[in-house]
């Protein structure tokens, strides 16, 4: 195997439109260790990226020691990319890990047992429940744990408890990808699959670094353009990135301006004809509404808004309205910016007006940012219903509450479930005064970290964080839990296009470390949570019991479970759901014959006002809308918020690199990956560079109205007046001799409390500085 930290993406296996794509096994063991030294080969999945690569762990002497991609997965065809070999199992097989629970003790974290742990939590939660209620306990947790415990969470805060304050970090990543699905619609659920890679002529990635975010994803697109007939590409990114250079159109746009490009990118399909009036007729409503909606967005007024040539958004729509089959993918770039919603609703747009859905080759991926991101959506612990239930809808409460035993007054539906961003301002204001974080670490990744800190130290709140590592976040705490990492457990996960993975238990944890499913089976019956008929609320033995309760919770809705089981998941591949008695092994696309799931009965939401987040509530849902028909979705474009100015003249973006993973809690310690990328910096175009006299690895200050950076130049590709610092940097390595002791280069610092009106995801694109 080449050098794949200096050769990110491995050597080429090309091939044609409508081929299978080549197996290349990628494989990483231990210094000393050789294939033949390896015990056993434990089946599992990477947690590295939202890819959900099949892989197998090796294991020898009760210790991981290599991880190889599964030659026969649908998913990688036995590739990983840099982070999966080599910050995977030595992400988590490290000194420092958490391997007795620790507790606040004169202001200090000591160790303790487990009792003595939980009898804290358990104490002031039933104390908190008993004097406050229900509204005093929040939930934050993660994109990283399994499907089986995001389940359990579930059910502790929505029947265990009743709070409606709980939400995962996939707020910060996916909420956009969630809510524009269930605007046009009506559910969650990506339409498109990654086979589509393999027979498209065209591929649009908005807001996508695809080469740096999902590895492995990239090396497919790089071998379809090695190949014959390959795609066109189009890349929409303020910066020159790996994608922009092969594209054949690169729209280098402002940072907060996706919207005005996608609505200029509709009209000219509208007014050149590349569209399907049948499927549009038979199949969506709004397209009046639409088209006003777009008429000013000329290419010109495109060009002149978001700073690109008028020439390349004609280019871009003629690629768009003319291919055969075109793929688009949606992430970040579109998701953490300005009118995220109405921006990603316009690309699912496009492909409606072309009626571009459920065929090969012509699908929508609105991408996730983390491995298990859409588990926590399927299962509730981000504060949705459960199995993609409408919380507006009381048949969709009645079903749970009868699934559950409970009294369906108990599971909150009185009012939308309580974003990430509110839940600490509950924190903030002393309403929350029971913060429960799992397997996340806001103190590096939330926007305007300073005020951040200020709310996790607060004095009023008891906090409780389950992980890894002692975590910036781990440090604030009262109660920190030690728990199982990927490789020590068992459970299930679904990548972004809806593939069901099973990660089977390789190695016993470290110490007393237990699983999160453990953990919070334990919390539960400490609190004596309890059915109607006083059964034990969560009544599991295990992972096992924890999937085939999931399935009961699954079966009918548009994440059917039904299928799949631990069995059919051993030995093979992946299943994409739906899978079910209709579909018994599984389904590659969504809605290939244009019947979405928006019946007032069925759906997972009635929509939203894409301006001002306003719900169109059940009432004017059901007088509007035609069963089985999208949603064209759309608003006009408003400028962001934050614009530069004089003190502040430079606009700051945020994202990722290739060879790091969220805060860096596990690639942060893979020696490979850190060697990689260290530490963090600011990437500045030619043009600011020379205006400001900064020469390549200049230290310098970077000021926005909330905090600044000291961190090292870049000299870049990417837009003038546009500067981006990644966002995985924060302050656990800083002690005893750190590189950067004492320093400021956490990209947060400067980041904004605001948010999309529908998603409510946090604004990390666009600022001023």
């Amino acid at each position: 195997m080449v050098d794949r930290i200096a050769d990110v993406w491995g050597t080429r296996t090309p091939y044609a439109r409508d081929e299978r794509w080549p197996v290349r096994v990628d494989q990483s063991l231990a210094p000393g260790v050789a294939e033949d030294d390896v015990d056993r080969w434990v089946q599992s999945a990477c947690v590295l990226c939202s890819n959900g690569c099949g892989c197998d762990i090796a294991v020898k002497d009760g210790r991981m020691v290599g991880v190889r991609g599964r030659a026969v997965d649908t998913v990688n065809h036995g590739r990983l990319g840099p982070k999966g070999l080599f910050g995977s199992w030595q992400g988590v097989d490290n000194g420092d890990r958490l391997t007795r629970p620790l507790v606040r003790v004169d202001g200090e974290l000591v160790e303790t047992d487990w009792d003595t742990a939980m009898d804290r939590i358990v104490g002031r939660s039933r104390e908190l429940l008993s004097t406050r209620g229900p509204l005093s306990h929040g939930f934050y947790t993660t994109g990283q744990l399994f499907l089986e415990e995001y389940y359990a969470l579930g059910i502790i805060g929505k029947a265990g408890i009743g709070t409606p304050h709980m939400d995962g970090n996939t707020r910060l990543c996916t909420a956009t990808a969630a809510t524009a699905m269930k605007e046009s619609f009506g559910s969650d659920g990506q339409p498109g699959s990654y086979v589509d890679i393999d027979e498209c002529d065209a591929m649009f990635l908005f807001g996508h670094n695809m080469a740096e975010t999902q590895t492995v994803l990239w090396m497919r697109v790089l071998d379809r353009l090695a190949g014959p007939n390959p795609p066109r590409v189009v890349c929409v990114d303020p910066r020159g990135t790996e994608v922009a250079r092969v594209a054949e159109v690169h729209l280098a746009v402002r940072p907060g301006t996706n919207l005005a490009l996608m609505n200029g990118l509709v009209r000219e399909l509208l007014h050149r004809g590349w569209i399907d009036e049948r499927y549009i007729a038979d199949h969506t409503l709004n397209i009046d509404r639409l088209r006003s909606t777009v008429e000013r967005w000329t290419p010109e007024a495109v060009a002149e808004t978001c700073g690109v040539d008028a020439e390349d958004v004609r280019r871009a729509a003629e690629i768009f309205g003319t291919s055969e089959r075109v793929l688009s993918t949606v992430l970040q770039g579109f998701y953490q910016s300005a009118q995220a919603t109405a921006a990603s609703c316009q690309v699912n747009n496009l492909h409606l007006l072309r009626g571009m859905l459920g065929k090969e080759g012509s699908g929508i991926l609105q991408m996730n940012g983390q491995p298990t991101a859409q588990n926590n959506r399927e299962c509730g612990a981000d504060g949705d219903l459960p199995g993609f239930r409408n919380w507006e809808n009381p048949q969709h409460v009645q079903e749970l509450a009868t699934l559950w035993d409970v009294d369906p007054d108990i599971i909150p539906h009185w009012a939308p479930p309580t974003h990430a961003m509110q839940i600490f301002r509950y924190a903030e204001a002393g309403s929350i005064e029971f913060l429960w974080i799992s397997a996340t670490n806001p103190a590096v990744s939330m926007p305007q970290l300073g005020r951040i800190r200020r709310i996790l130290g607060s004095e009023g709140l008891f906090l409780v964080v389950q992980d890894l590592y002692l975590t910036e976040t781990a440090r604030y705490a009262d109660v920190v839990l030690p728990c199982a990492a990927w490789g020590e457990k068992t459970g299930t996960f679904t990548n972004v296009n809806r593939t069901v993975h099973l990660s089977d238990k390789a190695v016993e944890p470290p110490g007393e470390a237990k699983s999160d499913l453990d953990v919070f089976l334990d919390y539960s019956r400490r609190m004596d949570f309890r059915t109607r008929s006083g059964r034990p609320l969560l009544d599991w033995a295990g992972p096992e019991d924890g999937f085939r309760a999931w399935q009961e919770c699954s079966r009918g809705r548009p994440c059917d479970y039904t299928g799949i089981s631990y069995g059919r998941l051993r030995g093979g591949s992946g299943i994409p759901w739906p899978c079910n008695d209709e579909h018994p092994d599984g389904t590659v696309r969504l809605y290939p014959d244009g019947d979405f799931p928006t019946d007032p009965d069925h759906c997972e939401s009635y929509g939203h006002d894409l301006l001002t987040g306003a719900a169109t509530g059940p009432v004017l849902y059901r007088a509007t809308v035609e069963p089985g028909k999208a949603w064209l979705k759309s608003e006009d474009y408003r400028p962001p918020h934050e614009e530069p100015d004089d003190e502040y003249p430079l606009r700051y973006t945020t994202g990722r690199t290739v060879y790091q993973f969220h805060t860096r809690t596990k690639t942060g310690r893979s020696r490979a990956l850190d060697r990689a990328a260290p530490g963090a910096w600011l990437e500045v175009s030619v043009p600011d560079a020379r205006r400001l006299g900064l020469a390549e690895g200049d230290v310098v200050s970077v000021r926005s109205r909330r905090g600044h950076l000291e961190v090292p130049v870049r000299i870049g590709d990417l837009r003038e007046g546009t500067v981006f610092a990644p966002f995985h940097y924060g302050y656990w390595d800083d002690d005893g001799g750190g590189r950067s002791a004492g320093g400021h280069h956490a990209a947060n610092e400067l980041t904004m409390t605001e948010w999309d009106p529908v998603s409510k995801q946090p604004v990390f694109k666009n600022a001023a500085v």
